[in-house]
């Protein structure tokens, strides 16, 4: 799942934690687990995070042992909610697909 449309004219490494963490709203992930599933150097990574959470797009949860970043409500589309009608087949293959 991606994030909702109105996220999507951000920093192309913002989209793709944005996207990432939108795949695991419910339990979300560690940067650990988010470096793994974006494709961009850390220190990208972590300002994209920095920026996201200033934003309020991020949630961030310290659960004792680890920390797990979320995606706020407002970026995660309703379940019934029409995916980017721009993105091809190919786009939506690709992005269920491990790499």
């Amino acid at each position: 799942m991606r994030a909702k449309r109105e996220y999507r004219d951000r920093d192309s490494v913002e989209v793709s934690v944005l996207d990432a963490l939108v795949d695991r709203s419910d339990e979300g992930m560690t940067v650990f687990e988010i470096r793994s599933h974006v494709e961009a150097d850390i220190d990208d990574i972590e300002g994209a995070l920095a920026t996201l959470k200033d934003d309020d797009l991020i949630v961030v949860e310290d659960n004792g042992d680890r920390t797990v970043i979320k995606p706020d409500d407002s970026v995660v589309p309703d379940p019934g909610e029409p995916q980017d009608p721009e993105e091809s087949i190919f786009d939506r293959v690709r992005d269920r697909l491990p790499f």
